[in-house]
């Protein structure tokens, strides 16, 4: 009787303790988180695309610039990005060696920002944009065709 009555406490316990504790950052994304402060102001993250869901259909059909947002994806985020303090200009640039990649980002508040071809001879994904608060930013790399598979890498300067 004692033992099943500490193990109602320590469950208890530990219920308790998950509620009062927010989730760690990047649990809950696909390939991981990136942390930006004073220190560190830049940063590379890597993933591969190949989700079948509309990423517009998840977020938003277009961003806070009246941007289209589009691509496909998974319905949860590849990447978080947490922002320690306000930054004046970030740059979110995907490498997938020239496919067409997508990006969509959602932050604070639910503003969106989404990017696509970062110049007509390369259609890797890119959102250059300025007032960015500091908070957590959920990050999809998507590509315009569903289930297509492309490794990348995300550089957050």
């Amino acid at each position: 009787m004692t033992l099943q009555l500490n193990r109602v406490v320590v469950l208890g316990s530990i219920s308790l303790l998950s509620a009062a504790f927010p989730v760690f950052a990047g649990q809950n994304t696909s390939f991981g988180s990136l942390t930006l402060n004073g220190n560190t102001k830049s940063g590379v993250l890597s993933g591969s695309t190949g989700g079948g869901v509309s990423l517009p259909a998840v977020v938003s059909n277009v961003d806070r610039n009246n941007n289209p947002c589009l691509g496909f994806g998974d319905d949860q985020p590849d990447h978080q990005l947490i922002l320690k303090q306000d930054f004046a200009r970030l740059q979110l640039r995907v490498n997938s060696g020239g496919a067409d990649t997508t990006l969509v980002v959602q932050g604070p508040g639910g503003v969106v920002r989404c990017g696509d071809d970062s110049s007509p001879n390369n259609k890797d994904a890119i959102i250059n944009d300025t007032d960015w608060s500091a908070g957590t930013y959920n990050v999809w790399v998507g590509t315009t065709t569903p289930r297509v598979r492309r490794d990348y890498t995300l550089t957050v300067k």
